[in-house]
């Protein structure tokens, strides 16, 4: 879509970064880590008896399958968390948490 915008075809041999960067648009995944940070706290300051903190929670009984573990939310959760320099804790204060944000072209277009 960037590409379009942008009237650059593939055969200019424009890496894709360098078209985000131009328009000031944050990359996918940084967006992504964002919103999964932003549930967690959303999740953090629920009630203890709601269904999605008891999920967070739940822990499965039996063993795995052979091979390579897969990967669940929390463990994606932690190099998110690490990866932003957040301390898990944080996300019970709503005010400091909205300061984590990595990615947020929105606020440098408005500045424009």
């Amino acid at each position: 879509m960037l590409r379009w915008t942008a009237g650059v075809t593939r055969m200019d041999r424009l890496r894709n970064d360098v078209i985000r960067q131009r328009f000031g648009i944050a990359p996918i995944a940084d967006k992504m880590r964002e919103a999964r940070l932003r549930w967690h706290g959303h999740v953090l300051r629920g009630k203890e008896d709601s269904v999605r903190k008891i999920a967070l929670k739940l822990e499965v009984v039996g063993k795995r399958s052979r091979g390579r573990p897969k990967q669940r939310w929390a463990d994606t959760l932690h190099m998110d968390l690490k990866a932003a320099g957040v301390h898990p804790n944080l996300a019970l204060d709503q005010e400091r948490c909205r300061d984590t944000r990595l990615a947020d072209p929105a606020t440098k277009r408005d500045k424009r």
